[in-house]
């Protein structure tokens, strides 16, 4: 196990006041992140190493200090070398919203409200030293779709129609953004921890925050690429959001462009994951994440994308039942 550790850890925890500590690799995600938890006596930690030049750990330290700043719990910053990649953090412990709901299911709505709570806080507060999300990263980031399952599938398609007709569609968000707010993008089960009460909620992997709707983080937590959130929990929490954040505007119709951005983009993710960075196990999730997006663009707030995947992406290659994982081009 000592030989998959990165070079230079042992010395970064001894400067951290961790010498000797025992050193546990954790499952990694989608990036070229890594985790550890290093333990020394009865206490335990969070080591993450962001390496340059693949990584930055200074906009994780940034909105880290933000949400604590702003009363909302980001894990403690204990000891930092960004430059290097390393951050020692507090350990919010192993209790996932993800698998508590899962075993617990008579929770859900409990727990799914506590969350929901955190994104109205986010919402009173004004954003934070954060770029905001304009047209342009909308579009980049839609635009994955058609550069990388669309080559994988191995059709062709309108790409100047795909433009315009994201362009229409979300151009109305851009004037009820403003002035804005934090939105952490990657706000789901699997990234918010249990810290010893329902109610009492963590937050993990912020590092890519914007100022931008609030609509996408709640779109992130109920529209979930990794968890199945049943179209009735949907609603209610929902309903449960727009009772107490009072959001101005049609905040139905930007909820349904944001979701369906969102889960273009995360199909174009996945397949990217897979044919760029050899992990295909991310295809078993685009038969949910397809659905969700069928559902989105059944809104008449969508009519134009709608059309345009009408028109370029045949019926038998949109199949959300769970067989779009098998017949992907080489």
């Amino acid at each position: 196990m000592t030989s998959t550790l990165p070079a230079g850890i042992d010395d970064f925890l001894a400067r951290a006041g961790w010498t000797g500590a025992r050193i546990e690799p954790l499952p990694g995600d989608a990036s070229f992140r890594r985790y550890f938890r290093v333990r020394r006596g009865e206490q335990s930690a969070m080591l993450m190493h962001a390496p340059p030049p693949q990584e930055d750990p200074q906009p994780f330290l940034r909105a880290a200090r933000w949400l604590d700043g702003n009363g909302l719990r980001a894990p403690e910053i204990l000891a930092e070398e960004a430059a290097q990649g390393w951050v020692l953090l507090e350990d919010f412990g192993d209790t996932r919203m993800r698998e508590y709901v899962d075993a617990w299911p008579q929770d859900e709505d409990t727990v799914y409200r506590a969350a929901i709570d955190t994104l109205v806080q986010l919402a009173q507060l004004p954003a934070g030293p954060f770029t905001a999300y304009g047209m342009a990263e909308y579009m980049r980031e839609v635009r994955l779709f058609i550069e990388w399952f669309c080559p994988a599938r191995a059709i062709y398609v309108d790409v100047a129609g795909f433009q315009a007709a994201w362009e229409q569609v979300l151009a109305p968000l851009l004037p009820a953004q403003r002035p804005g707010v934090t939105v952490l993008r990657d706000y789901h089960a699997e990234n918010i921890m249990l810290l010893g009460g329902l109610d009492q909620q963590g937050l993990l992997d912020f590092q890519d925050a914007l100022a931008g709707h609030p609509a996408y983080d709640l779109v992130s937590l109920l529209q979930d690429a990794r968890r199945t959130v049943s179209p009735e929990l949907e609603a209610r929490m929902l309903d449960y959001y727009l009772a107490k954040a009072q959001p101005q505007g049609d905040f139905l119709a930007d909820y349904a462009r944001l979701g369906a951005q969102r889960n273009t983009k995360i199909v174009g993710i996945f397949v990217r994951l897979w044919k760029r960075d050899g992990k295909p196990r991310y295809l078993d999730y685009i038969p949910r994440v397809w659905a969700m997006l069928e559902r989105d663009l059944a809104h008449p707030a969508l009519a134009p994308v709608a059309a345009w995947f009408d028109a370029n992406i045949p019926a038998e290659l949109r199949d959300p039942a769970g067989r779009l994982g098998g017949s992907f081009a080489e």
